[in-house]
């Protein structure tokens, strides 16, 4: 059954919102801290660490719109996610953590990525054969 407009104009707008807050948590923590998210103490990887699942969200409510096959979906706007959280964790590796937690995090959004690769290459030899 197809999407309705109605569905579609909400899909469209919210995956914005979110992408942009998203985006805007962490390109700047301290900005988003001071002008929205005001509940002390700040820490700027938690900033950051919610702007990768903001985009996160965001990529699964824009992804339905230009894509049809659920796993495809999934994995993909997990693993942006998930990409996002491993930078966040190479970029704040100074403000603590563990220090295998990049490399973890990594692994892990690489699997997401091999999935989301491995499961548009099954598609796409799908319809070669049809």
């Amino acid at each position: 059954m197809a999407m309705g407009w109605l569905v579609k104009a909400i899909c469209a707008l919210s995956g914005l919102f979110l992408v942009v807050l998203g985006v805007w948590a962490m390109a700047d923590p301290l900005s988003f801290y001071e002008q929205l998210a005001t509940f002390p103490p700040y820490n700027a990887h938690l900033f950051h660490d919610v702007g990768a699942f903001q985009i996160g969200l965001g990529a699964a409510l824009l992804l339905p719109l230009v894509m049809k096959d659920m796993a495809l979906l999934g994995l993909t706007a997990v693993g942006a996610g998930a990409v996002l959280h491993a930078i966040s964790h190479v970029i704040d590796r100074d403000l603590g953590g563990r220090t295998s937690d990049p490399y973890l995090l990594g692994a892990f959004a690489l699997v997401l990525i091999v999935g989301a690769a491995l499961r548009a290459r099954e598609l796409q030899a799908r319809r070669s054969r049809t």
